[in-house]
């Protein structure tokens, strides 16, 4: 046995409204088929204006404690990780305020930018934090409000994305435990940055002193290119983790992918040789949240008993960068809130 980051507490947070697929299709010109079709995806929720990523970061958290059946105090939480891709502001960082709301003082604080890849790379670094000894206890959220960045002229990329956010409660353990964080592999590719993006609002953008067009704040993605890598970065950083950690596919009972669309989780089970119905898919439902996906699909899976403890549990995610990353653990006994 070694010292662990184990999962003690979950939490989730969608916003109220929801956002049907008839209702896409009046907005546009499409239909529920067409949609349904190509995503897999049946409605997604969007937040509410005057609503931000930070607030729905701070119910799921404070779900997370709850679940945990700890408060702020109680819980001796030594940091916050925030992924998202949809910051409440470019600067400062939406962590610390986070943070402070959720009734945590003087704790560190940071947000994670790897878009859908965001939640395992935050648990890897919390993880690492308490392995490493310097945390006992670290909160780590996934939180995106995407309906702000969607472009409301296409209809390609609003069907897909929905808001939500999703937590976890590590505390630190041993590595003989449910729940522990037993490991991970992490990777990106700079040379495909342009697959996932959004051109305006950086520095490379406002450095070149000109204004930038309207449909450059939005956010941009090369579908078919995107499919193709993620299902290749998927079942390749899965592959490489199991066979570090010296599981066989065999012996993996869910296998919890970041919800991008139906047919790229499909693809991953199929090139990992692992059955359809192992795959947790909870995409139809919420839509594509980006770094809540994972913490989303996760809660959905046990409320739904498609995830029960001492299975073994494999987390992978592929997102913008490219970025890409997978994580393995043996479910404990939690309930989520």
């Amino acid at each position: 046995m070694s010292r662990a980051a184990v999962l003690s507490g979950l939490g989730t947070y969608l916003p109220p409204r929801r956002i049907s697929n008839q209702e896409m299709s009046e907005r546009f010109d499409t239909s529920d088929e067409w949609i349904t079709s190509r995503t897999g995806i049946n409605g997604r929720y969007w937040a509410d204006v005057g609503t931000s990523s930070g607030d729905l970061a701070v119910e799921a958290a404070t779900r997370a404690l709850k679940s945990a059946g700890l408060s702020p105090e109680e819980a001796g939480v030594d940091s916050l990780v925030l992924a998202t891709t949809t910051p409440d502001h470019p600067c400062p960082a939406t962590a610390p305020d986070v943070a402070a709301r959720v009734g945590l003082s003087d704790v560190a604080a940071f947000d994670i930018a790897a878009v859908c890849s965001g939640f395992v790379y935050a648990l890897e670094v919390a993880s690492n934090a308490v392995v490493s000894g310097r945390a006992d206890s670290v909160l780590v959220v996934g939180a995106e409000t995407y309906s702000t960045i969607l472009d409301p002229e296409d209809r390609t990329t609003s069907v897909i994305f929905g808001d939500g956010a999703g937590a976890v409660l590590l505390r630190a353990g041993d590595s003989a435990e449910p729940g522990a964080l037993l490991g991970f592999d992490m990777g990106a590719d700079g040379r495909q940055k342009d697959l996932i993006k959004i051109p305006a609002g950086g520095s490379r953008q406002r450095s070149n002193g000109v204004a930038p067009e309207a449909s450059d704040s939005y956010f941009t993605m090369q579908g078919r290119k995107v499919f193709a890598a993620a299902v290749q970065r998927m079942t390749d950083s899965s592959n490489k983790l199991l066979e570090r950690i010296g599981w066989s596919m065999e012996s993996v009972e869910r296998v919890v992918g970041h919800q991008a669309n139906v047919r790229i989780l499909r693809a991953v089970a199929e090139q990992l040789g692992i059955p359809t119905e192992r795959a947790v898919i909870n995409v139809d439902k919420v839509g594509n949240t980006s770094s809540a996906s994972i913490p989303l699909a996760l809660a959905d899976a046990v409320v739904e008993r498609n995830l029960g403890v001492g299975q073994r549990v494999l987390l992978t995610a592929f997102g913008g960068g490219v970025t890409w990353g997978s994580a393995a653990l043996v479910w404990p006994d939690v309930t989520p809130v």
